[in-house]
């Protein structure tokens, strides 16, 4: 089913001729003789045929025409129109429409049960298909649209906790996953003549059960992260330290010694606790 014109006139002139016909025709049955009567009624019924030809299509709508069963086209113009008379006409509304899902939960591509939402807007493209090829094209957008945020959901991993550049994820790399999701359900969608005009997720969590421990491995993630940052900085002042005494032979260290050095400074560096510094007054040996 492809969405086509039809034949069409200006509503205004098809509606005058209605009324011409209807108030003539009655004129004739009230006054004339009985063959004028007979005319009159003929002509009324003329109008009222012409009548049945009237369609109102509002902006941003479609009408879709079938006479007695058989698709005839559509018209996307709007105003006050007249085609084909008894002709049976559906509106389609045109206009972008948004669909928020349910929050749905899937299991993610490590098997972690998550709580995923999305918002999807949408248009329809194609009225004809979206009336004919699909049974109720709504129903068929909300279900499909919950499929594939499910099918999507489930291809990713919430997080990782791996240091991972390469690897899409849901919480990170929303902007990518929602580009993926679009073009998910405008295949999805192809069919019922609708275009996809952005999806986006817009609620994501843990499952209940799991949100507490998720939530502690989280901070023991961030944790690690930090104390690994402040190692790495330690361990290049030590070094800048050592160095710079050695380069300026402000004193002469042996291995034992700048074992020694490196122990004290990395404990004052990396230590969350402030250390209390000792004052040698005697030998260093």
């Amino acid at each position: 089913m492809r969405e086509k014109s039809i034949i069409k006139m200006n509503g205004f002139v098809a509606l005058i001729i209605a009324l011409l016909c209807i108030v003539f025709g009655a004129y004739l049955i009230v006054t004339g003789t009985i063959s004028q009567q007979i005319s009159g009624g003929l002509i009324i019924l003329l109008g009222l045929i012409v009548a049945t030809s009237l369609t109102i299509v509002q902006p941003n709508e479609a009408k879709v025409l079938t006479f007695f069963g058989t698709y005839l086209g559509v018209i996307r113009d709007q105003g006050l129109w007249a085609t084909i008379p008894f002709t049976f006409k559906r509106s389609v509304s045109l206009r972008v429409t948004n669909f928020n899902s349910e929050r749905l939960k899937v299991n993610d591509l490590e098997g972690n049960p998550i709580e995923i939402a999305a918002v999807v807007v949408y248009k329809v493209r194609d009225a004809a298909k979206a009336l004919y090829d699909v049974e109720n094209y709504e129903k068929f957008i909300q279900i499909q649209s919950e499929t594939g945020i499910r099918h999507i959901a489930s291809r990713y991993a919430y997080d990782t906790f791996e240091n991972s550049e390469n690897t899409l994820t849901l919480r990170q790399n929303s902007d990518e996953v929602a580009d993926v999701l679009a073009r998910d359900l405008q295949n999805r969608l192809d069919v019922a003549g609708v275009d996809v005009i952005q999806a986006q997720i817009m609620h994501l969590a843990y499952s209940s059960e799991i949100a507490s421990a998720m939530l502690q491995r989280q901070q023991a993630q961030a944790v690690l992260s930090a104390r690994k940052v402040i190692v790495d900085g330690a361990v290049g002042l030590v070094k800048a330290a050592i160095d710079q005494l050695a380069e300026q032979e402000i004193v002469e260290l042996d291995e034992e010694k700048k074992a020694q050095m490196v122990n004290n400074l990395m404990v004052a560096i990396v230590s969350e606790k402030g250390t209390q510094p000792i004052i040698n007054t005697g030998s260093i040996y």
